[in-house]
């Protein structure tokens, strides 16, 4: 059963409370969850059923446990464990490389890295640089604060907020709120735009800090201090070169800049940069990402297609989600026939359909299984946002009784 605080908390929602309250600033550590990109009525049905111990949903509620126990035991993460410098000397500054430049071996250094699309560089993603590392940060807080919301256990809220104190606070261990220095190119560039789509990790945690608001395991003034730390690096978003740079991309980085900057102004009471921001997303992303047919033409060019259009479609559904809580509906906006609707219904064509036609770099993920795993997600998205639609549900359940234990199932479970 769900407990009344939770019932409250998930009709207040519902009746549209949230929309309001939600974005009323710095929340008390008491206060009912807040809710963004999760949608509360979605997150109240996946603890029914499990509850009811649907065979649809157990699977991934066993994930989550296994998962969240296994996070219990992890050291906290800072920036400042890393081995490597950013350009700026102070290991407070996020610092990566991009994952697809090699070292030139027709030079005795390596310098300048030459770029290799596709072809991930493995000392990328070691610790001695932050891009796995607040990956993994992002995860552990997720999966905590969800079993927190399952379980109702304590533990799993106090650790969740262990680690978020350590990346955000403490003065130690604490990461200055800027990415000057992402997917860094050695022999290049100290950092670039580019390097902003790793933030969009911190999307997930700031959904976790907010849902686990009643478990007290942040303070009053720690929940106002985290959310200052994201109007700061907002701010950063908003005012920098890099910031700029992404903001103009035309593909799926420009995509998840803008759910980043809708997600955060949410998040930090500011909801003239949101609308903004989906207004954006209105007039640009959509129309000119999306084509008539549902192709991401941009995604399709790449080395590893098939993953790169349902990445790009998660930003643009968490547009969608976000547009639902300031009035302004993505999920049916249409401009010359170009919408995310389409974009699902591309991809449906081809889960446990169509065989994809695009060339991969690794054949795996443009085999039936790759295809079919890679649309988990979106199609649970795509069955809530058009429940009129039901080639969706449909695409939707084949995928959940073929790849159980997915979390998306806990977050996005379909109605009956």
């Amino acid at each position: 059963m769900i407990a009344s605080t939770l019932r409250a908390a998930v009709l207040a929602a519902c009746l549209g409370v949230c929309l309001s309250v939600g974005l009323a600033g710095p929340a008390q550590a008491a206060a009912p969850s807040q809710f963004y990109t999760y949608d509360p009525a979605a997150l109240a049905l996946a603890k029914q059923r499990v509850a009811a111990r649907d065979p649809l949903y157990l699977p991934s509620y066993d994930s989550l446990l296994k998962q969240a126990d296994a996070a219990l035991t992890h050291p906290r993460y800072s920036v400042v464990d890393k081995s490597l410098a950013p350009a700026s000397g102070d290991k407070h500054d996020f610092f990566s490389f991009g994952p697809y430049w090699w070292p030139d071996p027709s030079k005795k250094d390596g310098l300048p890295y030459i770029r290799k699309d596709g072809q991930h560089n493995p000392a990328s993603s070691t610790d001695a640089t932050d891009a796995s590392r607040i990956g993994k940060f992002s995860r552990d807080v997720t999966v905590l604060a969800l079993a927190w919301y399952f379980t109702g256990e304590q533990k799993y809220a106090d650790k969740a907020g262990e680690l978020a104190r350590a990346w955000f606070l403490a003065p130690a261990t604490r990461m200055n709120p800027n990415l000057d220095y992402g997917q860094a190119i050695p022999g290049r560039v100290n950092g670039r735009g580019i390097g902003i789509i790793t933030s969009r990790n911190l999307i997930d945690v700031m959904d976790s800090l907010a849902l686990i608001q009643p478990a007290r395991a942040l303070t009053d003034a720690e929940n106002a201090d985290v959310r200052a730390w994201y109007r700061a690096y907002l701010d950063w978003l908003l005012g920098s070169r890099n910031g700029f740079e992404e903001s103009n991309a035309h593909n799926n980085h420009g995509t998840w800049y803008g759910a980043q900057v809708v997600a955060y102004a949410l998040y930090t009471n500011q909801p003239a940069v949101a609308r903004r921001e989906l207004d954006i997303a209105r007039i640009r992303r959509i129309p000119g990402q999306i084509d008539r047919e549902g192709k991401l033409v941009a995604e399709l060019e790449r080395t590893r297609p098939s993953g790169y259009v349902n990445f790009a479609l998660e930003a643009f559904g968490n547009l969608g989600r976000y547009g639902e809580l300031m009035g302004v509906n993505l999920w049916q906006q249409n401009e010359d026939a170009h919408t995310i609707r389409q974009g699902y219904r591309f991809v449906a064509r081809h889960v446990n359909g169509e065989k994809w036609p695009y060339p991969e770099i690794d054949a795996k993920e443009g085999s039936p299984d790759g295809v079919n795993r890679h649309a988990m997600q979106n199609m649970l998205a795509a069955a809530r946002a058009y429940r009129d639609d039901p080639v969706f549900r449909e695409k939707a359940r084949w995928l959940l009784q073929q790849y159980p234990g997915q979390l998306s199932a806990l977050v996005l479970p379909l109605r009956e």
